[in-house]
Formats: structure tokens, C-alpha cells, sequence
């Protein structure tokens, strides 16, 4: 079989029409420790949204690596319920935020908890597309933030650093259309198999095809999944300094054939996303996200070749 590898194009993230930076953050009072992870995913499951994951992270932290700054530090992973189907539908580059992620955490020694999220105006950067269901999904967002926790501080993170490479990685497979489902199978059970080695882990996994037929809409693909994948390494040592990259974590790598094509496309939202827009500078927090996306690459092109 062909391999033919596409990169989306980079925008520089200096161009930038907008002041603020890629990240909401809210900071909430939580001295009491009433506000949990399952209080925030209720917060959005309630208001329009629907649960990928929601992964605490101390005690893989604990056991790998015997230590922890947070007393919580929660991976949360949400798609709109309603508009998400419509969008990936009209996009298929938008199933790499879908579901999108958001990072819940609180350090042992204060009485704030965080919650991160991406702007809509980051998530058109970095699939390069622009509509207005990306502004109505944000908006359902804050609004779900506002209505259950009033006090909440919202800001956002600094201007993005710099950046050329591509923000979304992604390969293409060409295969023989009428065994689509076997070339799926095959597909699947590669790239399953190739996490391990690297370290990688895969905490979910959701036929989002199924999804957009459910809500009674015509899908344009034959498949089309999607693989929650993370690395403990990456999460623990960015959390390091910069906690509010979580929601980037974990990674949703999108698989799908379009009903029109000949081909399989996988796709991931690069790392550089992490360094960029949360303003990743640690050498050792940069170090460990570029040899995932290095190795991450590897298992792609494995399946491509």
C-alpha cells in the first residue's frame, strides 16, 4: 500500500487578531474541597455536553513516580452533544477535539481549583477552519462554568509562543474500498498494538460514527473512531510548571474513511499545540513532548507504509 503523509500547514501563532491567549482558565475557591472532579464533570454533562473520560491522575503519579504536587489532578474529556456531530460531520479534521479536552487541578498547598479549557478562537487555529459552531460550543462551555460555579475567576493564559510546525499531525493510508472493513480491522489492531512499547496508554476509545447516526443525522463516512491516548511521562512532567496544558490531555487521535474516498486518515493534534499555547518552555517539560511526538509519528508511519 501507498503512504502519503499530509501535515496541516502551521499558522504563526503571533498572527493573532485576538489579545488573549489559547487557554480559559477559571479559578474557583475550594477551601472546603466540596468542588471535586465529578462536581465539575456534572457541571457540563447537565448543561448540554456528554462524558469521553474523566481520569484522575494522582495515584498513576504516585505509583510511577512515587510523588505528587496536586491534591487533585483530574483529565476530563467532553463533546458537545448536540453540535459536535454537525461539526465533524461538515469537518473531519475536528475530530481531534472530539471530545475536547479539560484539565482539573489543585496543588497540595492551596485552596484554589483550576479548570483549563481551549478558546474557540484556538481550536480555529489550529484545525484551520472557521464557523460559528466553534463560538456556540465555547459559549455552552463558559456557560456551563458561569451558571453552576458564579464565583469563578475567568482569565487567560499569555499571547501564544511562536510557532511554524504543523499543529495537527496527520497521515493518510490509501486502501481498496470495497474491504473497507477489513482494512478498518487491520487499521486498529496495528495501531493498538503499537502503544505499549513506546509507553503510551489508551484510556478510551468511541465510535463517534455511531454518534452522528444516533442524532438522526446522515453520516458522510464509512467509520470513524476515536482513541483517547496519553503518556504518564508528558502529563506529569508538564504538570510540573505548566498544569494548565491538561487540556490537551489526553491526545484524541481521530481514524476515518469518508464514504467518497479510497483512503484512511489518522490524525492527532501535535504536541507543538502543548508548548505553543501553554506557553511550554522547561527544557525537560519540551524534551519529553517532543519524543512523543517523534514516537507517536513512528507508530503512524508504521501503519502507513
Amino acid at each position: 500500500m501507498k503512504k502519503i503523509v499530509g501535515f496541516f500547514v502551521a499558522l504563526m501563532c503571533t498572527i493573532s487578531l485576538h489579545a488573549k491567549g489559547d487557554l480559559h482558565l477559571f479559578a474557583i475557591d475550594n477551601k472546603s474541597g466540596a468542588i471535586t472532579p465529578e462536581v465539575i464533570e456534572k457541571a457540563f454533562t447537565n448543561n448540554g455536553f456528554s462524558l469521553g473520560i474523566n481520569s484522575e491522575m494522582n495515584y498513576p503519579f504516585q505509583k510511577q513516580f512515587n510523588q505528587t504536587d496536586y491534591k487533585v489532578f483530574n483529565l476530563l474529556t467532553l463533546y458537545h452533544t448536540k453540535l459536535a456531530t454537525a461539526l465533524v460531520n461538515k469537518y473531519p479534521q475536528a475530530g481531534v477535539f472530539t471530545p475536547m479536552g479539560v484539565g482539573i487541578y489543585q496543588t497540595k498547598n492551596e485552596d484554589t481549583i483550576h479548570i483549563s479549557l481551549l478558546t474557540s478562537e484556538a481550536h480555529a487555529k489550529i484545525l484551520r477552519l472557521q464557523d460559528p459552531i466553534l463560538k456556540q460550543i465555547e459559549a455552552d462551555f463558559l456557560q456551563a462554568i458561569k451558571k453552576s460555579f458564579p464565583n469563578a475567576v475567568h482569565t487567560n493564559t499569555q499571547t501564544p509562543l511562536q510557532e511554524t510546525r504543523a499543529l495537527v499531525t496527520q497521515y493518510e493510508l490509501e486502501i481498496d474500498p470495497s474491504d473497507w472493513e477489513g482494512a478498518k480491522e487491520d487499521f486498529e489492531m496495528t495501531l493498538e498494538s503499537g502503544f505499549e512499547p513506546f509507553g503510551f496508554v489508551m484510556p478510551s476509545y468511541m465510535d463517534f460514527n455511531d454518534k452522528i447516526t444516533h442524532n438522526e443525522e446522515e453520516s458522510v463516512y464509512d467509520f470513524y473512531v476515536n482513541y483517547s491516548i496519553c503518556k504518564l511521562e508528558v502529563i506529569y512532567t508538564v504538570a510540573k510548571t505548566r498544569p494548565e496544558a491538561a487540556a490537551f490531555a489526553p491526545c484524541t487521535t481521530m481514524v476515518y474513511k469518508k464514504k467518497d474516498e479510497d483512503k484512511i486518515v489518522v490524525g492527532f493534534p501535535a504536541v507543538y499545540n502543548w508548548m505553543s499555547s501553554a506557553l511550554v518552555e522547561n527544557k525537560e517539560a519540551t524534551a519529553v513532548l517532543l519524543k512523543a511526538q517523534k514516537d507517536f509519528e513512528s507508530i503512524l508511519k508504521n501503519i502507513t507504509e
